[in-house]
């Protein structure tokens, strides 16, 4: 069998990264389940037993909601016998993550051995990539549709790499915009994955799907798929489970920033972590990560951005402020109505089922989040998304649910984006 010059370099960095990669060989993934509040805090409780220990992949909210966490084999035997003993009820959603990762390495292997993408066209949607066929991605979207689209690099990551925001317009100054983002959280890759279908939706439908059309002859769409590059680049050559930046702390060997709480909204409280080597690290002072403060700038300087929408993994919801604080928006109403139209379009595709409503509600109390952010700066409709799954999978979703997970999407933003457009 012949493969391409690509597909060999492509299977010996797979190797030389796999070599170097940390590995989760006997972690598992416990969901757990707390009857009352009483249980919820003593779930709490382990963080602080486990320092940095534990990475919780869905946090202590409510006892509606089940806590996800990722425990290492040297700590399991421990947290069960601390579940057992206060009688709350858990099970092993992965019983080796390392089994899991393993999969998803051959599927990425066996998709590269086809070569890389000539166009747009031949691009494999249903694989993940690394970021360096993402950035091809973009410059080919660029290059095949230059009436429609263009390639705005609005700062440079930690690292140096270009912090890429692809403009979709049909022409005019100063138009109102529709900012979307997708993997501020670098592990959260059905995110990217989802992001870069978007963008060739969008040029693909525009001009024969009369919704898009309208949405797009009266505002720009701005698009950043690969927000927080450096973590993105990390989760692929050397831990798949990274999560923050990569700028190193003073003071500190561990290294990065949750660029989800470096926002300036209700920056430093609840939510967030002053540690270092946590996994929700808020950053020595707000927006003091170039991958936060480059779109901070750029929302400012635009001046006339609509609607935000950020866009997580997992799942399955659709939020809108505050995060921060129990205090309603002054727009909740209108947010709430326009969430549950957005989640009955999404569930209509293929039967996936969505919580809704303000993040401190749904999910948990969150300080220095972007949406508190935007929307705290005039941006009325302000959301974010957590896609698929509610567990099984959780940041290792299936390459194969790639697709259908950006089609359900696809029918919300739709919505949103045509609400926005109605109402600006």
């Amino acid at each position: 069998m012949c493969f391409s010059m690509r597909a060999v370099l492509l299977l010996t960095a797979f190797l030389c990264a796999a070599l170097a990669k940390e590995t989760f060989h006997g972690h598992q993934v416990l969901r757990i389940q707390a009857k009352d509040e009483a249980q919820l805090r003593l779930i709490k409780d382990l963080e602080q037993m486990f320092e940095n220990e534990l990475d919780f992949w869905r946090d202590v909210s409510d006892v509606s909601t089940p806590v996800d966490v990722r425990v290492p084999p040297h700590a399991l035997d421990q947290v069960k016998e601390y579940l057992d003993s206060w009688d709350i009820r858990f099970e092993a959603m992965i019983e080796d993550l390392q089994a899991m990762l393993d999969e998803e390495q051959e599927e990425m292997e066996s998709a590269a051995r086809f070569g890389e993408a000539r166009d747009t066209d031949s691009f494999n949607y249903k694989t993940y990539h690394p970021i360096s066929e993402l950035y091809s991605f973009q410059d080919m979207l660029v290059a095949e549709n230059p009436s429609l689209v263009s390639k705005i690099v609005i700062g440079r990551s930690y690292e140096g790499r270009p912090l890429n925001v692809l403009k979709f317009s049909t022409g005019g100054s100063n138009r109102p915009a529709i900012w979307i983002d997708t993997g501020i959280h670098s592990r959260e890759w059905v995110t990217q994955a989802s992001g870069t279908w978007f963008a060739k939706k969008i040029v693909t439908d525009y001009g024969k799907d009369p919704v898009l059309t309208a949405i797009l002859n009266k505002m720009d769409i701005l698009l950043e798929t690969v927000t927080n590059p450096d973590g993105y680049a990390y989760s692929h050559t050397a831990n798949r489970m990274w999560r923050k930046t990569r700028k190193p702390n003073s003071g500190s060997s561990c290294v990065g920033v949750d660029p989800n709480r470096n926002w300036d909204a209700g920056y430093g409280g609840p939510g967030a972590s002053s540690n270092p080597c946590s996994e929700t690290f808020r950053g020595p002072r707000a927006h003091s990560e170039s991958e936060v403060k480059s779109i901070v700038d750029f929302v400012k300087s635009h001046g006339n951005i609509k609607e935000f929408i950020s866009i997580h993994a997992y799942s399955q919801m659709l939020m809108y402020p505050y995060g921060y604080t129990q205090t309603p928006v002054k727009d909740q109403a209108a947010l709430h109505s326009l969430a549950q139209r957005a989640v009955s379009a999404l569930t209509a595709v293929y039967g996936t089922r969505y919580r809704y409503g303000s993040i401190i509600n749904v999910i948990y109390q969150a300080s220095g989040g972007t949406i508190d952010w935007t929307y705290n700066q005039g941006i009325k409709y302000s959301y974010t998304f957590e896609l698929r799954d509610t567990g099984r999978y959780g940041f290792i979703l299936p390459a194969n649910q790639i697709e259908p997970t950006a089609e359900e999407t696809w029918a919300a933003l739709l919505v949103l984006m045509t609400h926005a457009k109605n109402n600006s």
